[in-house]
């Protein structure tokens, strides 16, 4: 069979998204026929005998992908295992009986909408800077922001040496003593409202994603998930037809 780059192997498998396989494999993390691989090596997935996270991935391609969408609770980690020993959110869809990896990022602190998948192709996707979809939040803050907070939560800010985009901010209600935003972000980066907040003086009390493009949380009970239908599929692949409604 014609050889691939070790990061497609990867992502055609689903196990990792390409951007996360080639960060696995500069770790040192990856071995290929027994040798700690290198970034841009090829294999023959047929043949070669890759290992990752102790475990032997077999080559997959054609393989029938899986696609979650997880009320994702406070007080658990966005990843499949942790050295700290926290709740992961791997807990949460054991009973699907396969392993799907979190797309993208949702703080310990945060909850809501989280998709999981063993697509690599989609995550590599959905987490790909100049994607498109934008995430929706409710975010609870404590006090009232006046107006030059807000104005200045809708401008770009400078995160780990990185300018992020304008954001789109609006209180939507009060709640005694605090104020309910809409934030609307088009990217995101680690703890990237918080910062935001942080920085303009704001507190945050509470923070949910309540939906990404029109794929929404709903009213799915916190903890539990659901598969997505095939036409959010196609929404988030980007390959819907012209009447692919997933709303």
């Amino acid at each position: 069979m014609e050889e691939i780059r070790l990061q497609k192997f990867f992502t055609d498998c689903g196990v990792l998204s390409r951007r996360a396989a080639e960060k696995e494999i500069e770790a040192g993390r990856v071995r290929v026929n027994g040798e700690v691989a290198h970034t841009g090596q090829k294999i023959d997935p047929e043949s070669a005998k890759v290992e990752y996270a102790g475990k032997v991935i077999h080559y997959r391609p054609n393989a029938a992908r899986h696609y979650i969408l997880l009320h994702k609770p406070r007080g658990f980690v966005t990843t499949l295992s942790d050295e700290k020993g926290r709740q992961t959110v791997a807990t949460l869809v054991e009973s699907l009986g396969v392993r799907v990896y979190p797309v993208g990022r949702l703080d310990m602190d945060s909850d809501g909408l989280l998709l999981m998948t063993d697509d690599g192709a989609l995550t590599e996707r959905l987490t790909h800077p100049k994607h498109e979809i934008p995430k929706h939040y409710r975010v609870t803050v404590q006090g009232h922001p006046t107006p030059e907070q807000l104005e200045r939560l809708k401008r770009p800010f400078v995160l780990d040496g990185y300018q992020t985009l304008p954001a789109t901010v609006s209180p939507i209600g009060r709640r005694g003593g605090n104020t309910l935003l809409a934030v609307e972000l088009y990217e995101g980066r680690n703890r990237q409202i918080r910062r935001m907040c942080e920085a303009v003086g704001l507190r945050v009390v509470q923070l949910t994603r309540v939906a990404i493009g029109r794929i929404t949380l709903g009213d799915l009970p916190l903890g539990q998930y659901r598969h997505l239908t095939p036409q959010e599929v196609a929404y988030l692949k980007g390959n819907e037809s012209k009447k692919g409604d997933p709303t």
